[in-house]
């Protein structure tokens, strides 16, 4: 196999069992790497480390173990079985109200690069690395046994996940089965889910318990969504009594997706309306009209070296909706930013809300939902951060 030997003191992060090895860790090579070939990993001294994923860009290595062990279809099986029990101990699986969760979440369940998201059935699959693309006809095999009869279709969106420097060409499509039936159901609450055009996996199953929190406080509420996509919030909202809810999104797509969406659960209700309009300029427009306000971005920042205009992004979004809600109003504000520090964002509303000189307090401090999970030994799993403000 394949070997990479690290530079003294560079095996720090993997005795505290880290995921990742950084390309400036590396002191040499054997072999005849390619991008998602498995490579053992080797200290100075030739201590055996870790076995992984290698691939191109500053992390070298994704680790799948930390352990000598022959890395095979059993080897899948067992870990896609680790990660189905952990859906069943929390009771997610079982829900007569909830069809919907994450299966498998990449490092939170020590599969680097992969992601299934479970719809009614249907197992949506990103491939992130290269490594995890080569095992998919393994991955495939693995998830129908274990998940029986469970499962009616395995569909791959992984076209614009993989690396584009890797000499592959990915295509989507479905790797098991057909499925027709779009509609899921989350807490009771229907939708359509687009995972052969829509973001990510096709919906926003991050999100789930934060909406339900959004539903206790929008009673007798004039709302606003932005950011809507498929209008997560804003049906939420609606069964919690709304007064009215406002959908924004500049994506034209997703405001009809949003209008299917509140039409499954609220046929001909005429508290929601939607508008395919930009944020700044709405925002612009609402000043005292709204009591609550939900704003939930797509990332401003996907790598470290655009952290800074991030940072004023959020800075500026948050400003704005404090200063358009009404006194006494509520904000949901969010990052999906992984190199956003839950510390960073809280910096950044706080600067924010000083600039507008009102009286602001935290009701909560969100995070992502338990299907989710989050590897103590990687901290850049929490990438979902979220805060619940007062404003008065």
């Amino acid at each position: 196999m394949n070997k990479i030997i690290l530079k003294p003191g560079k095996d720090r992060s993997v005795f505290r069992f880290h995921p990742w090895i950084f390309s400036g860790a590396i002191a040499n090579t054997e072999g005849n790497l390619q991008e998602g070939n498995l490579v053992k990993v080797y200290n100075s001294e030739q201590r055996y480390l870790a076995t992984g994923h290698c691939q191109i860009g500053s992390i070298a290595v994704r680790i799948l173990t930390f352990e000598e062990e022959n890395i095979d279809y059993n080897f899948w099986k067992k870990r896609i079985e680790n990660a189905c029990q952990m859906r069943k101990a929390i009771g997610i699986t079982n829900s007569s109200t909830n069809n919907v969760f994450r299966l498998i979440h990449g490092e939170g369940d020590h599969l680097p690069g992969l992601i299934v998201d479970y719809y009614a059935g249907v197992a949506v699959v990103q491939f992130h690395t290269v490594g995890m693309f080569l095992e998919k006809e393994n991955i495939t095999r693995a998830l129908r046994e274990v998940l029986g009869n469970k499962i009616t279709a395995i569909y791959n969106k992984s076209e614009s996940t993989l690396p584009y420097k890797a000499a592959i060409e990915p295509k989507n499509g479905y790797l098991y089965g057909k499925a027709e039936n779009f509609i899921a159901i989350e807490n009771g609450l229907k939708f359509n889910v687009d995972w052969l055009e829509g973001q990510k996996t096709g919906f926003f199953i991050d999100q789930r318990e934060n909406r339900s929190l959004l539903e206790k406080y929008a009673k007798d509420k004039n709302v606003l969504n932005m950011f809507c996509y498929t209008g997560g919030f804003s049906f939420y909202a609606m069964r919690g009594g709304a007064k009215s809810v406002h959908s924004v999104d500049v994506s034209a797509r997703a405001i009809e997706l949003t209008k299917q969406n509140v039409e499954l659960n609220f046929p001909g209700d005429s508290r929601h309306e939607a508008f395919a309009e930009e944020a700044f300029k709405f925002l612009e427009s609402s000043y005292g009209k709204y009591d609550l306000i939900i704003l939930d971005p797509p990332a401003f920042a996907k790598h470290q070296n655009v952290l800074n205009n991030a940072i004023q992004g959020y800075k500026k979004l948050n400003r704005k909706g404090i200063e358009v809600i009404k006194p006494g109003g509520i904000i949901f504000t969010f990052s999906c930013s992984q190199v956003m520090t839950k510390e960073l964002f809280r910096q950044t509303v706080f600067t924010a809300a000083a600039n507008t000189g009102r009286k602001i307090r935290i009701l909560h401090q969100l995070t992502q939902p338990a299907d989710h999970p989050v590897s103590i030994y990687h901290p850049e799993g929490e990438y979902l951060k979220g805060l619940v403000l007062y404003v008065e």
